[in-house]
């Protein structure tokens, strides 16, 4: 008889360090680990699955899904590595011409992703007005005269979220004209209206399309040398996951993955539908808001690698404290040095000569079974005591921001560096520390479902309308991403009025999630 295939591995990759858990049908945690991030983050993630399978024994044939947060993406735009080359066609001309394509960007960033750009006639009124005739004969000359010397396309058309007709177009004339193994990447499934953010977001997202293929086939490369037969998926900044085949389609949308991952599994393991999470790491605390069971996104423009831009991500506020921030002996002061994966080399606790913040807990009296710190003298200790302090004061400013001025809100405190967090944190509620908090962040990337946006502006009128079919959007993209299209429901509705319009118009925001397909979709080739 076959084997009941009801687990799932979960993998996270933070700064510090890669984790890894399995969870079974019903959440409960039966395998975890952590190990060292590496550079090349397979390394890391290579490790982490071996050894929850080692765990597992002859269980293993039981795992059918892996689920993956990766840095890998952020990591590509910091460093600027391994991105691709890109042409960009912008739809608006000609209104939008003043601001001119990947203002404000980096000079070394643009210089290495921007192929060549045309702004061209096209793009909408926010009431559905053309702005002009799409110019046809531009794309094609303007791709000409580039001689072949990019990767992909992205295009971007004024208002498209709403009216996306004018893009499409541009995809099938740029499949036409050129075949169609030349990626096209639309701005209306990236982000928002808003549009240099939403352009640079494009911009973005197709320059990472070859980091993304490599990282994806690296992970399917990794299951297949453990031998398993699982569908994989990747996590997106929402708190839902999606399919290897959309996170190379969409990789932008994983960059806030790890934030996600946590604020999930801290309301899966504590049980919490509405709270104020704080991920306590080696090298910062990530702090956000659970609503209704998911992440808070934020309503801002989020700067990634030094890129405005405007696509969904969650409400994250990153304080320089964590277990391995390191504390200046002769001052005192707390960071913003950490020694992240090297603190069981460097810190105090683990016999190295740094003081770190995971010292100064231990000083006070939460310290790691089995480890001890070497004897101290009073300074030392009033020094520790004082670096722990500074920690809790811009912890609670932290909460205290998040908050909202509501004081009943519990605190769920997850992550390795768990233990600089007070029981007794003024200006919040209830201070609650599950089980298995210390993978967190993989928890949640095993039990996410996949999820899909979509938006849709319309006259206040046609409301009902225009969240139909926003719905039928999401719904639709929330498939795509791996969800069993007979149990995707939706699970938000965000409606916003809009101003200086002639007419009364709202914007209608629909977010859809179920649970996963058994089918993975393909990757596509590069």
């Amino acid at each position: 008889m076959s084997a009941v295939r009801d687990l799932s591995i979960g993998v996270d990759v933070g700064g510090t360090n890669t984790d890894a858990v399995v969870v079974d049908a019903t959440g409960s945690v039966i395998a975890w680990t952590k190990q060292p991030t590496t550079a090349d983050v397979i390394g890391g993630i290579r490790a982490g699955i071996a050894a929850v399978l080692s765990q597992l024994g002859d269980d293993r044939d039981r795992v059918s899904r892996v689920m993956l947060g990766t840095t890998h993406a952020t990591n590509a735009i910091v460093a600027r590595r391994g991105l691709d080359r890109v042409a960009l066609v912008r739809l608006g001309a000609p209104a939008a011409t003043e601001w001119p394509p990947l203002t404000g960007w980096p000079d070394d960033l643009s210089d290495q992703v921007l192929a060549g750009a045309a702004m061209l006639g096209g793009g909408h009124m926010v009431d559905g007005t053309p702005i002009s005739p799409l110019d046809r004969d531009g794309i094609r000359r303007f791709l000409d005269g580039l001689g072949g010397g990019f990767d992909s396309v992205a295009v971007c058309g004024i208002f498209s979220p709403s009216s996306p007709e004018q893009e499409r177009e541009v995809e099938q004339l740029v499949h036409d004209h050129l075949g169609e193994a030349v990626p096209v990447f639309l701005s209306q499934d990236i982000g928002p209206d808003g549009l240099l953010e939403r352009e640079n977001a494009t911009v973005l997202n197709a320059a990472l399309r070859g980091v993304a293929s490599d990282v994806t086939r690296a992970l399917v490369d990794v299951v297949a040398e453990e031998g398993l037969d699982v569908a994989t998926f990747f996590a997106q900044n929402d708190g839902t996951l999606m399919s290897l085949g959309y996170a190379v389609r969409y990789p932008v949308l994983t960059i806030g993955s790890g934030p996600a991952n946590s604020i999930r599994g801290a309301a899966f393991l504590s049980g919490a539908q509405n709270a104020i999470v704080v991920d306590v790491g080696g090298t910062t605390s990530d702090l956000g808001v659970l609503v209704d069971g998911f992440p808070r996104e934020s309503t801002l423009p989020r700067d990634i690698g030094g890129v405005r831009t405007n696509f969904r991500m969650p409400d994250i506020l990153s304080l320089g404290i964590g277990g391995g921030t390191v504390i200046d002996p002769r001052t005192g002061a707390v960071g913003p040095r950490s020694v992240g994966y090297r603190i069981a080399e460097e810190g105090l606790l683990f016999g190295g000569s740094t003081a770190t913040l995971t010292d100064a807990a231990a000083a006070a009296g939460h310290g790691i079974p089995g480890r001890s710190l070497p004897t101290l003298s009073s300074g030392q200790r009033d020094l520790l005591s004082r670096a722990l302090a500074h920690a809790h004061e811009r912890i609670e400013e932290a909460v205290e921001r998040l908050s909202l001025g509501r004081v009943d809100l519990p605190l769920v405190v997850v992550g390795g560096g768990a233990l600089l967090v007070p029981d007794d944190l003024p200006g919040a509620g209830d201070v609650l520390r599950p089980d298995r908090a210390d993978v967190a962040n993989a928890v949640g990337a095993a039990i996410s479902l996949a999820g899909g946006r979509a938006e849709q502006i319309s006259d206040a009128d046609d409301r009902d309308a225009a969240i139909a079919a926003a719905s039928e959007a999401a719904i639709a993209k929330a498939i795509q991403a791996g969800a069993d299209p007979l149990a995707v429901e939706i699970v938000d509705v965000l409606e916003t009025s809009l101003s200086y319009t002639a007419r009364p118009t709202l914007k209608v925001s629909v977010k859809a999630a179920g649970p996963l397909s058994h089918l993975a979709a393909p990757i596509p080739a590069r």
